[in-house]
């Protein structure tokens, strides 16, 4: 007996020691820190939050896929790598793949106009929001729903959003409405617009500023606050989205509070400005 408490006694004692000395897991914040770079992950194709550039200037940044990024996204991951003393690199995924490529490590945060909704957070942390918003309705010009006042207006419509998104959720708040299938990314809804397969579809303001600066035949319909898509103010929000309880989270909400409203409009009216035109 004496000999069994004395094998016990020495099995707590190691294994008490092999956790207490074991090696600590580095933190997000003290591995970009000595590794001198952050990565980050966005589509690389949602003007004007982010697109792709064939040539570098003074706004882009090279992607890992040879192409070079601009965007109102890109001027806020710059702002946070400079804020954190290191040199950013930009991954281009596709939307769905955002998430699974913070959670398992290929990126340290996503910067690609995310929203922080309540499904997400269950998966990721989010930082402060970057950009506030609100939802509108992209049509075009010589449609009869250019006139639209109402979200209720376009019921029997074809309307539709980005797959995955909460955009593509409110749809069934218009009674009536003909929803079709959610579409991949920004450039399939503008196609589609374009062909006529749909008649509108949902997406943030400035999203559909950039999409009627580059197709002159689009316009957008903004609705009055009774009048409009009901959502949480977070959804037409979008944030940093970063690792559950990542030690980068307090640092991005410091250099976030340095860029001021003014400074985050003229950063997005300069983005949608020097848009690319689509083809």
């Amino acid at each position: 007996m004496k000999r069994l408490l004395i094998l016990i006694l020495a099995l707590v004692l190691a294994t008490t020691c092999f956790v207490s000395c074991a090696p600590k897991a580095e933190d997000d914040l003290d591995r970009i820190t000595k590794a001198g770079k952050i990565v980050v992950g966005m589509e690389v194709a949602y003007a004007p939050y982010n697109w792709a550039e064939a040539n570098a200037n003074s706004y882009t940044v090279k992607v890992s896929n040879g192409a070079y990024a601009d965007g109102y996204d890109v001027q806020i991951a710059k702002a946070i790598a400079a804020g954190l003393g290191v040199e950013l690199e930009i991954k281009a995924i596709e939307w769905d793949g955002l998430i699974p490529a913070l959670e398992s490590g290929d990126i340290d945060m996503i910067v690609a106009g995310m929203s922080p909704t309540e499904d997400r957070k269950l998966s990721i942390d989010f930082s402060d929001t970057y950009f506030d918003s609100n939802l509108v309705m992209v049509v075009k010009k010589d449609s009869a729903y250019a006139s639209a006042t109402s979200i209720q207006d376009f019921a029997g419509a074809k309307i539709t959003a980005q797959l995955n998104t909460f955009h593509y959720a409110v749809i069934d708040q218009i009674q009536g409405v003909n929803r079709q299938t959610a579409l991949q990314d920004f450039a399939a809804l503008i196609q589609s617009l374009n062909s006529g397969a749909i008649d509108g579809y949902v997406c943030e303001k400035p999203g559909a500023v950039s999409a009627c600066a580059s197709n002159d035949a689009f316009t957008y319909v903004e609705f009055a606050a009774n009048s409009g898509f009901t959502c949480d103010p977070a959804e037409s929000s979008i944030s940093v989205g970063l690792r559950k309880n990542s030690s980068l989270t307090e640092k991005i909400n410091q250099i976030l509070a340095g860029i001021s409203a003014a400074q985050r409009e003229e950063m997005m009216d300069a983005a949608i400005a020097r848009q690319p035109a689509e083809d």
